[in-house]
């Protein structure tokens, strides 16, 4: 077998949409999936990031993917192109541990959506045609080039292409021009060579074409919003780091959620006199009450037993049970007692002895801060940490999709 090594290029200081890489999508950090795809890969032998930022390698490790060294600040500026950042990586590690891969495979965060069988289908592309320099990843063009044009400076219109032996090409159907393809950032594969004569593709580059579907490039907050509904909404194969999260239930019934640490930010104030004070975000208060009034039972579970647990929750017009050691147990009891289904409960923690609940109901929510486990036990990461209106958001996502049209069918 060749050595295969996929390499994520993952930078810290990005502008359109700050701390892009690790933002979550759809669940989990945006770099998270392609770490998962190249993990996921049967002919990838290894899996490293190259970054500048320790956050960013932090979360990485978390996921699996090696992050062996930090890439130079020089490297990691707005207009860095890929090819110094490879040709780093590349010589970091043979001088580093010896080790020269046969196959390079790009795998850039912002294009998370990727077909499960993607990452070797391309590499046994390349590795079926020794002539060819390198694999590309690309869709069949939503526009096609051949109707566009460009402003002369007389001020008039000509065609950007000619098409040999059409004339007036740009009034013809669709069909009878020739097909072209649009490169989508999905997967690379290179051999080394090319890096070495100083491109990022060589001369002979071979197409794997993707399902137009799959089109997913995040560099604006508005393609963030369309690529998660398109993965919340439809149903498409593709890579999940873990396991794949289940969706959210339809027909939501009863929100459970922890306190400390969800519906605070975990710290406690205490007085002389021993008494407890916590934060709490106005906004969860005002997201669970519009719950409630949509006909979602909303119930608090705490480890704790605090007067300041029982105030906020009297607060919030929410049920409450405290001194709950085993969560998992109660949360039984509970979906027995409501009469409620499993698959129609959300469970929301943020720490490891939440995590015995996740598997009650049939959607486990972790705040953004969670400790890493939770998240990746998760089925949804909330992006906002814990009482500081993750509670909140999870409230208007849940109303958002109880009241959004495809869903007014459901019993």
């Amino acid at each position: 077998m060749p050595e295969v090594l996929a390499l994520i290029p993952a930078r810290g200081g990005s502008k359109s949409i700050p701390r892009k890489n690790i933002k979550p999508f759809a669940g989990h950090p945006l770099i998270a999936y392609s770490i998962a795809a190249g993990l996921q890969a049967e002919h990838v032998g290894r899996v490293i990031v190259s970054t500048d930022d320790p956050e960013i390698a932090a979360v990485a490790r978390d996921y699996g993917a090696e992050v062996p060294f930090r890439r130079p600040a020089t490297l990691a500026q707005d207009a860095t192109p890929d090819l110094p950042v490879f040709t780093h990586a590349l010589a970091w590690l043979e001088a580093h541990e010896g080790y020269r891969p046969d196959l390079v495979v790009q795998l850039r965060p912002t294009t998370p959506v990727r077909p499960p069988d993607l990452v070797d289908r391309a590499v046994r592309l390349l590795l079926e045609h020794p002539e060819a320099d390198s694999v590309r990843g690309v869709v069949p063009s939503g526009q096609n080039p051949y109707k566009m044009w460009h402003i002369t400076q007389a001020g008039r219109l000509a065609p950007l292409l000619e098409v040999p032996g059409l004339a007036e090409h740009y009034n013809a159907p669709r069909q009878s021009l020739p097909p072209t393809y649009w490169q989508t950032g999905h997967i690379d594969v290179i051999r080394p060579r090319v890096f070495a004569a100083g491109s990022m593709s060589g001369q002979v580059i071979l197409p794997v074409v993707l399902d137009p579907l799959y089109t997913v490039d995040l560099d604006t907050s508005l393609d963030w919003m369309w690529a998660e509904w398109l993965v919340r909404h439809v149903d498409l194969a593709m890579v999940w780091p873990g396991r794949k999260p289940r969706p959210m239930p339809r027909r939501l019934r009863l929100l459970v959620l922890d306190f400390d640490g969800t519906l605070t930010d975990d710290r406690v104030w205490v007085d002389q006199d021993g008494r407890e004070m916590v934060a709490a975000h106005r906004g969860d208060g005002f997201g669970i009450a519009r719950l409630r009034a949509a006909g979602v039972e909303v119930v608090i579970l705490s480890r704790e037993t605090n007067p300041v647990v029982a105030a906020r929750a009297r607060k919030l017009q929410v049920p409450v049970f405290q001194s709950v050691t085993d969560k998992a147990a109660a949360l039984r009891r509970l979906l027995q007692e409501r009469g409620v289904p499993a698959a129609q409960a959300a469970f929301v923690g943020n720490d490891i002895n939440d995590l015995p609940a996740f598997h009650e109901v049939g959607w486990a929510v972790a705040v953004a801060d969670a400790h890493p486990d939770v998240r990746r036990a998760a089925d949804w990461v909330l992006s906002r940490p814990g009482g500081h209106g993750a509670v909140r958001e999870l409230c208007d996502l849940i109303l958002d999709q109880r009241l959004s049209p495809e869903d007014s069918h459901e019993p």
